[in-house]
């Protein structure tokens, strides 16, 4: 199948959108995980359970939300998507008890993946067609990115706008009003994308027709579980996410280590934010000139030497060069990383109309971690404070990091002469 190409905007659309679902129930947590901890008075092991309760209602969601892509047009999934949970924003500015906020990241958990992420990777494999995959997908993760980055540093500003006092000396009742009012504003932004992917992001219908499926066979899913691509990247994706996972403790890494006071943890958050679609930009542009198989394995070097460099307790409150330039190194790998293991779909010959059932089936076990990693990088924080807590997580990273290296050695070597 060779649809028509879709036009520029179409991606820009699809990229907007592709972050705006997640801004509630990570992004805001990665850039202002210390205040998040504060207002709704949780620790790390406490938000991590609500992460991981986020990740088994997305695994059931990614499972049967995968087929639901090749039946209907992408926009109308996605619009709805994110119709659903800026709602559950609404419930999140409210500072529910835990109890609540658990059942509200269940919520997201259906609203965000369901009816959004296969439909997204199908329409970015659509946009790319056979010849610019890399293109798509860097510029698909590089664009969220800069999405989140922009999210991210309007919540900071919006946030030291509605403090009035000292920041290092803000109550926690100051904190938490100003913090309400940047889930607030985020809220009304996801809805304004709906509208705008809805009225706008359209295919031709000839090509949306040729895209569904009217219903999907056993045999569809069994020639799709037949391919070894489809196993390489259940494991290659697993290990890249626990990575993406990691990201989110460096915020809390400069509050705890290098002793960053809260808005300054925050920006260190941004910082982080801002290098992903730089990454995904240079990805975007080499992937489709080099292998993109071997690319991928490359990225995989990159976070694993840069978790070194953290697990080894090398990054301390007197280096923050070093610091800075450890984030750099690790956000690298593992933003080129993401940028990469959809794109290698085509080289993995997974058929584009089946696209959705595939994801469905790699993410029911590539994006596992959204269950286990936030309890675990929880418990390791928690149990060992300060540095030591954090060296633990960074080993974590750097383990896998090496399995995803040798999966992903081992998709290059299948695939590199197709």
């Amino acid at each position: 199948m060779n649809p028509k190409k879709a036009p520029w905007y179409f991606l820009l659309l699809l990229i907007l959108a592709g972050e705006s679902v997640f801004i509630l129930p990570f992004v805001l947590s990665r850039v202002f995980r210390p205040i998040v901890l504060e207002a709704f008075d949780l620790d790390n092991f406490q938000l991590g359970i609500c992460f991981s309760i986020y990740g088994t209602i997305a695994l059931l969601s990614y499972l049967f939300g995968g087929p639901i892509a090749d039946r209907f047009p992408p926009r109308k999934l996605i619009a709805v998507a994110l119709w659903m949970t800026a709602v559950g924003g609404f419930v999140y500015a409210t500072f529910p008890s835990f109890f609540v906020l658990k059942i509200l990241y269940g919520y997201w958990g259906f609203t965000t993946i369901f009816l959004f992420w296969a439909p997204m990777i199908k329409a970015a494999r659509v946009w790319g067609g056979s010849t610019s995959q890399g293109k798509a997908f860097g510029f698909l993760d590089g664009g969220r990115g800069l999405v989140g980055a922009l999210f991210g540093t309007m919540g900071v500003l919006v946030f030291s706008f509605f403090i009035t006092s000292d920041i290092p000396h803000a109550s926690i009742h100051e904190s938490k009003m100003a913090f309400k009012q940047v889930i607030l504003i985020s809220s009304l932004l996801i809805i304004l994308v709906g509208g705008l992917v809805w009225f706008f992001m359209k295919l031709d219908p000839k090509t949306e027709q040729e895209l569904k499926l009217d219903k999907i066979t056993f045999s569809q899913i069994q020639k799709v579980i037949s391919l070894p691509s489809v196993w390489l990247l259940m494991i290659i994706i697993l290990c890249a996410y626990v990575g993406y996972k990691i990201t989110d403790v460096f915020s809390l890494y400069a509050q705890d280590v290098m002793k960053y006071d809260q808005v300054k943890s925050a920006q260190v958050g941004t910082f982080l934010l801002f290098i992903r679609p730089i990454v995904g930009v240079i990805i975007g542009i080499l992937a489709d000139r080099w292998k993109t198989t071997s690319l991928l394995f490359v990225s995989f070097i990159i976070s694993f030497s840069g978790a070194l460099l953290f697990a080894m307790g090398l990054v301390t409150a007197s280096t923050a060069l070093l610091f800075f330039l450890s984030i750099l190194i690790v956000a690298s790998g593992v933003y080129a990383a993401r940028c990469l293991y959809f794109a290698v779909m085509e080289k993995g010959r997974i058929p584009l109309e089946l696209t959705g059932t595939a994801v469905g089936l790699i993410s029911l076990v590539g994006y596992t971690p959204d269950i286990f990693a936030g309890p675990v990088m929880g418990f390791l924080l928690d149990r060992s404070k300060g540095i030591t807590g954090h060296q633990h997580v960074f080993w974590m990273l750097a383990l896998f990091s090496l399995i995803g290296g040798i999966a992903a050695w081992a998709y290059h070597q299948l695939y590199k002469e197709r």
